[in-house]
């Protein structure tokens, strides 16, 4: 055992020391993995293996579909193909159009209708959060054995220390709480004079790791420290939420070498940042390897959302991008990398969906998933693991009931079975119904990245039909949405509207506050953090209780 601790301490040391692995500082060919040497992952590794696997879940902020190498992107991204070559590629997996939505849909297995957060995401400055009440995944996980650790983005809510990452499952939390900020300096304003510091260890302020050191390296050297010093023989759930590539658009130098040939600055930018998100995969796979986990590992590939275009995000062929409900908004790169899986080298195209992977992952890790619990997701992992056809067929994108109105809407338009001033999206076998203002709608082909800009991208401009509320599509046969067949197809069109009724018979009001000044960071030492105190809230109910007993007995003296 003393082996074992010097050997862990030392691994702590030599990470905090040079930070980055690469294949050379472990000694490793591109081809070898650790499982093929003895060394410190079997000494680390004493004791009774788990049957659970260890689950790692990578989340990129905004990657868009096209925007990694085996879908022809100019980016590359040798290291995600790798993994993705060797699992199972997702190539009809959903999302969320963003990011609080997407999170929000993962942690809980639920849809937003069931959760309250069908409208926009959460706002630095709003006294909002994923409800309380809702089980979380890092809940269940611990519940069966997992240490359970989060490094990246939150994005959940705040407002209450309850909200927080450690509060809602997680034994650690490194990173920030907001949707975006400073990749440098962690500092992000939300409006004139309401700035805060962002970067958070467990429940404090993260003065001290303040060293100007890129978030995306940040990140991936905190997770190389956790798998270090944690024991391989017992269940890890690793969620990474890196920041990238969402804007700002900030890059190490050196990430910018193989794009100096990209004209469009945001594109070139984007592209430096997604080089550099790539090689943080290879460390933190490296990590896996070295520390004695990768053997029993899952590690799950995903995108939040959508790109965005004028961030340098490309979506192309997809139509649309991020914050809408066309293809290019919530079709996501995404893909399952494991030793465990069954049919590996291939490609999935059975319908996967974000909500998927709070019962598939609950399953793998032995866990029980409670009756009353009404999940939205399935469990996929035959589906992925063995090519099996998926349990799911249908997909709720979403109802917003406050989002801006179509004009042209009505219940006319929606055969008196729905208003179609509502902004829904629906995807049932392979039609998919679109209702209200699905949002920004032209394809942005890779030529809109040259220095032409925008001008290039008139051919591709959509020319709206006068007081259109209603689109059908067969997403199977056209996934790129040219072909408009709701007028062609009037029954399809009723019967999915239908479901739409359906499931918003079962809708939550919807969670969406105004935002509230005492979130302000500088009544809160110059950090955005949890302002609302529940014990100022109990005070001022004790004294109005107690005020109202002393009228209550000078009433009583009175009448006596």
């Amino acid at each position: 055992m003393l082996a074992v601790g010097v050997l862990a301490g030392l691994s702590v040391l030599s990470l905090l020391t040079y930070g980055y692995l690469s294949w050379e500082s472990l000694g490793l060919g591109p081809g070898e993995t650790e499982a093929t040497r003895t060394g410190l992952g079997e000494e680390l590794g004493a004791g009774a293996p788990s049957s659970q696997p260890h689950i790692i879940f990578i989340l990129a902020d905004d990657q868009g579909f096209r925007d990694v190498g085996y879908h022809g992107s100019e980016i590359r991204t040798p290291t995600l193909d790798k993994l993705a070559a060797e699992g199972v590629k997702l190539e009809n997996y959903y999302v969320q159009p963003m990011c609080t939505p997407s999170r929000s849909q993962f942690i809980t297995g639920k849809y937003q209708i069931h959760t309250g957060l069908q409208h926009s995401i959460i706002r630095p400055t709003q006294p909002n959060c994923l409800p309380l009440d809702n089980v979380t995944l890092p809940q269940k996980l611990k519940e069966v054995g997992y240490s359970t650790h989060m490094v990246g983005k939150w994005h959940l809510g705040f407002y209450r220390r309850e909200c927080m990452p450690t509060q809602r499952g997680f034994d650690t939390f490194f990173g920030s709480l907001l949707g975006s900020g400073d990749y440098y300096t962690h500092f992000k304003c939300d409006s004139p004079g309401i700035c805060g510091y962002d970067l958070y260890e467990n429940d404090n302020a993260a003065w001290d790791h303040d060293n100007g050191i890129y978030s995306t390296q940040m990140y991936t050297q905190k997770v190389q420290q956790i798998l270090a010093s944690h024991n391989p023989r017992k269940p890890i759930f690793l969620y990474i939420a890196y920041q990238a590539v969402h804007s700002p658009l900030q890059a190490p130098g050196k990430y910018f070498e193989h794009y100096r040939s990209i004209n469009n600055i945001n594109r070139r930018r984007y592209a430096a940042m997604l080089a550099c998100l790539d090689e943080a995969i290879n460390n933190v796979t490296l990590a896996l390897k070295k520390y004695g986990y990768y053997e029993n590992s899952i590690i799950i590939y995903s995108s939040d959302n959508g790109g965005q275009p004028m961030a340098g995000g490309s979506n192309w062929p997809l139509r649309g991008s991020k914050g809408t409900y066309w293809e290019g908004g919530i079709r996501a790169v995404g893909f399952v990398h494991s030793p465990l899986l069954k049919n590996k080298g291939s490609v999935c195209k059975e319908l996967v969906h974000i909500t998927d992977w709070f019962p598939t992952l609950i399953t793998l890790a032995e866990g029980q998933i409670d009756e009353d619990i009404q999940l939205d997701g399935y469990d996929i992992w035959e589906t992925i693991s063995e090519g099996r056809r998926s349990p799911r067929v249908d997909i709720l994108h979403n109802i917003d009931p406050i989002y801006t109105k179509a004009k042209n809407g009505s219940w006319a338009a929606g055969y008196g079975i729905w208003n179609t001033a509502i902004q829904s999206a629906i995807r049932v076998n392979h039609w998919k119904l679109l209702t209200g203002n699905p949002g920004y709608s032209d394809w942005v082909p890779p030529q809109a990245f040259s220095n032409a800009g925008p001008n290039r991208w008139h051919n591709e401009r959509v020319s709206w039909s006068a007081g259109k509320t209603v689109w059908l599509f067969n997403i199977t046969a056209d996934p790129y949405e040219r072909v408009d067949l709701s007028a062609r197809y009037p029954d399809v069109v009723k019967q999915l509207l239908r479901r739409l009724s359906q499931f918003n018979k079962t809708a939550v009001p919807v969670r969406y506050p105004p935002k509230d000044p005492r979130s302000n960071p500088k009544l809160n030492g110059g950090v955005w953090g949890p302002w609302f105190k529940e014990d100022e809230k109990k005070k001022k109910s004790d004294k109005s209780k107690g005020a109202n007993k002393q009228k209550k007995n000078k009433n009583k003296k009175k009448a006596n």
